[in-house]
């Protein structure tokens, strides 16, 4: 049995394709493989099938693995679902403040912390708007934050 080179190219692209219609992004490496092998097919001729085929599958495990041992990207930067750790620490300006201590008040954010950019907040001291705190801790829906 001889596979051509273009065989490999055209598994490859449809690999690849599937990608898109099921994005698991493990298939995509599968069909980097399978280009590798029709690369090569194509600059060696004679290129046995049982060669072709061990070269697919070292080079999409080696794809694989080097993409999730490497290049993925680190930790989840979103912090979402863990609503304490993706907080606390968080830095705000009062927009709405206090009368007293204890008193619920709004605090807004630069950026979006955990879907939303205005969280009610209440602190020991009085807040005024400008004010710029600290998140020390979330209380269901209410963040305890202190002055900064």
């Amino acid at each position: 049995m001889h596979m051509e080179w273009w065989y490999w190219v055209i598994a490859g692209l449809c690999l690849i394709g599937l990608e898109l219609v099921i994005p698991s992004f493990t298939i995509i490496w599968f069909g980097l493989g399978a280009l590798v092998v029709g690369v090569l097919a194509f600059l060696w001729p004679g290129f046995p099938v049982a060669g072709q085929v061990a070269l697919w599958s070292v080079a999409s495990i080696s794809f694989m693995l080097m993409w999730f041992k490497f290049l993925k990207p680190k930790g989840d930067r979103t912090h979402a679902g863990m609503s304490k750790e993706g907080i606390v620490g968080e830095t705000g300006i009062i927009i709405r403040g206090t009368q007293d201590s204890y008193g619920r008040g709004v605090v807004r954010f630069r950026i979006s912390v955990l879907g939303a950019d205005e969280w009610g907040c209440y602190s020991e001291e009085v807040l005024k708007v400008g004010d710029t705190v600290r998140v020390v801790d979330i209380e269901g829906q209410i963040l305890k934050v202190v002055k900064d």
